[in-house]
């Protein structure tokens, strides 16, 4: 996809949409932009989006989307045509009944702005053709705060499950963006203490709670390197070994592996970011004790509350914030419920529990379906 720059070149850049699986309903899946985004990863995110949102019991299947591009490296014009180009390129493979885009890292509002009107320039006025819209253009109110949301309710459900409090239970958040920070001011409302936490340009810890509003105000420009927050400044390293009962990976993928998970003190490890646990730390966490909530399941607010907001799009509805806050929790403490019940059933992990109802809910789709 060439990108006309502001200086009058042009850039190539390549995109993905993986379509992975729509026996449940319409494919439904974020759009990245990162430099590293690449076929194989966007496959496998496709994947993981079929299991979650068969899990979430929602009526849709499962699909991704990847620009390879650092969005700060691009100025807003040259963003915005980048977004306009990938919907002209992707506009006959999509639509609010069979592909569904959604914000993603690197991505969020502004985007899906951009990408609902090029879509209505082509096919008119198509709101439901995305979700996670500014709520002046259809969006839902809450869709910003829900995947963060949604992992302290998952969180509350599963420190309850184990015996763990909240009330003063210490959590160590790595990545401190959208889901990271909304994460940790929902906990926080918990009476969770959140000690440590860590963005792209470092991490801080006090043992004695950090002032999460103040974090808040200071995502924008980095945690790190403010005067007047009396933290004791660390690696992204030694956040994950931070002396917590709750850690929460918010960030990357990959970031507990086998040189990272041994080091871990947490009861509950609970997965915001997509796949940040190895199979090597899988069984680590797991001989040292430690609860680890997969990310289709911690992490799946997200994509019910784009459930939600496609459900007004497509009735000419605007809800109110307590309905969608209700309608999330109710969900979620189904889909917990139903991971407990499954991995005690089976013996097994919770990772497990959760594919394989994510998995066997599919299946059923297919054959009645009359595929199989």
């Amino acid at each position: 996809m060439p990108l006309r720059l502001d200086g009058g070149g042009f850039r190539l850049l390549t995109a993905h949409r993986v379509q992975h699986n729509g026996a449940r309903g319409p494919y439904k899946g974020g759009l990245r932009y990162h430099p590293d985004v690449d076929l194989d990863g966007v496959r496998a995110l496709a994947a993981g989006m079929t299991w979650k949102t068969a899990l979430a019991g929602l009526p849709f299947g499962g699909a991704k989307g990847g620009l390879d591009v650092d969005p700060k490296g691009l100025s807003p014009a040259e963003l915005q045509r980048a977004t306009r180009g990938v919907m002209d390129k992707l506009e006959k493979v999509l639509g609010p009944m069979r592909d569904i885009m959604a914000p993603d890292m690197g991505s969020g509002p502004a985007e899906m702005a951009w990408l609902m009107d090029e879509y209505g320039r082509l096919h008119g006025h198509t709101p439901a053709i995305v979700t996670g819209k500014p709520v002046e253009l259809g969006g839902t109110v809450g869709r910003v705060e829900a995947t963060g949301e949604g992992v302290a309710i998952v969180t509350h459900e599963m420190a309850a499950a184990i015996g763990l409090p909240l009330a003063g239970a210490r959590v160590a958040i790595q990545g401190f963006g959208n889901v990271g920070s909304n994460a940790a001011a929902a906990l926080a409302r918990l009476g969770c203490r959140i000690v440590a936490v860590s963005d792209a340009l470092g991490a801080v810890r006090n043992p004695a709670g950090l002032d999460v509003d103040e974090l808040v105000r200071r995502a924008r420009s980095g945690i790190v390197g403010h005067e007047g927050m009396t933290v004791e400044r660390i690696t992204n390293e030694e956040l994950l070994a931070t002396d917590c009962e709750i850690l929460v990976p918010a960030a990357v993928g990959g970031v507990l592996n086998a040189a990272t998970a041994g080091a871990v003190r947490a009861r509950l490890v609970v997965e915001a970011a997509n796949g940040p646990t190895t199979p090597e730390a899988d069984r680590l966490l797991a001989g040292a004790g430690a609860l680890v909530v997969p990310d289709i399941l911690a992490n799946a607010g997200g994509v019910i509350v784009s459930y939600l907001e496609w459900t007004q799009n497509t009735q000419n509805l605007a809800w109110a914030r307590a309905q969608v806050d209700a309608d999330l929790e109710r969900r979620l403490v189904a889909a917990a419920a139903d991971v407990r019940a499954r991995a005690a059933a089976d013996g097994c992990s919770l990772r497990a529990a959760a594919y394989r109802l994510g998995v066997s809910r599919v299946g059923r789709a297919v054959r009645l379906r009359g595929y199989v």
